[in-house]
């Protein structure tokens, strides 16, 4: 009977220390739960920062990108006239040399395209001035689309992008594998669909830290950034002190004068003015005997 009573004993205290451990105490409950919320912490915390990486000479760098792809289609029906020779890029010619000239003279490289409003034709005057420059071999260009509520840049070309501008900007893709290449010495960055808090990037440290890199790497002799119309939004005013100067866009005989003097005054408290292009003017040009309707 002593051997029963003692093996019942055991059993019994087998069994409760079993489930004194299969059954936690609060504090091993909540270093338990502490030690899951970590792991799933871990596992949802954002990938590390895309940092542009350069590889190899400046060549190599600008040799990198991806071709960029523009359709007959597109060359024709969104008037990209500077994209070969001829006379119809002689317009987008002069602009880009006198655009170069006074870049040279003051030492200026980002210039931003902007207008009072939308529909002058300022994404369109962007893409010819860089088939433009892609002509002057010793120039490397940077075609920016920072107007990243739209997809005025990428629509114009006809290209598709995997990613946005304002991925790049935030870190989440380098530019090396986003960017667009024309030539070996122009590249584009576009803008696949529209971006959130677009105000909120542009004017985010980041984005400064970004194109100082971008500068830094790939050493563009300039850089044309597509921004946003001045009185549709805040967002080219928050960036505009980035850039060396800007080139305002008017449209002749839609762009009031009044709009065009309240736009080139908000840009003189921005940053430099280089310039007003009239587009849309139309004038007979004796010399070549055709109609500029850009310059």
């Amino acid at each position: 009977m002593d051997r029963l009573q003692q093996a019942i004993s055991k059993a019994r205290r087998e069994r409760s220390a079993s489930t004194e451990r299969e059954v936690p105490t609060p504090v091993a409950a909540a270093i338990g739960a502490a030690r899951r919320s970590a792991a799933e912490m871990q596992t949802e915390a954002p990938k590390a920062a895309a940092v542009e990486r350069p590889l190899g000479d400046l060549a190599t760098r600008w040799a990198q990108f991806k071709p960029l792809q523009v359709s007959a289609r597109s060359i024709q029906n969104n008037r990209l006239l500077a994209f070969s020779t001829g006379e119809t890029a002689i317009p987008y010619d002069m602009l880009r040399t006198r655009v170069l000239q006074v870049a040279r003279k003051n030492n200026w490289k980002r210039i931003a395209i902007v207008s009072p409003e939308s529909s002058v034709g300022k994404t369109t005057i962007t893409a010819n001035l860089g088939f433009s420059f892609s002509r002057m071999r010793d120039k490397r260009t940077m075609v920016l689309d920072f107007d990243m509520r739209r997809m005025g840049l990428a629509r114009v070309l006809g290209a598709q992008t995997e990613f946005s501008m304002a991925d790049v900007l935030q870190r989440r893709i380098p530019f090396s594998q986003h960017g667009l290449s024309h030539d070996t010495n122009v590249v584009f960055g576009l803008n696949r669909n529209r971006s959130q808090n677009t105000s909120e990037i542009l004017q985010d440290p980041m984005s400064a830290e970004v194109l100082a890199e971008l500068e830094e790497i790939y050493q563009p002799d300039i850089m044309l950034f597509d921004t946003p119309p001045l009185m549709a939004s805040d967002d080219s005013h928050g960036f505009l002190q980035l850039v060396d100067c800007a080139l305002l866009i008017a449209a002749a005989e839609r762009t009031p004068v009044e709009r065009i003097d309240v736009a080139e005054r908000q840009l003189s408290e921005l940053t430099n003015v280089m310039g007003i292009v009239l587009n849309r003017c139309r004038y007979t040009g004796g010399a070549h005997g055709y109609e500029n309707d850009y310059y």
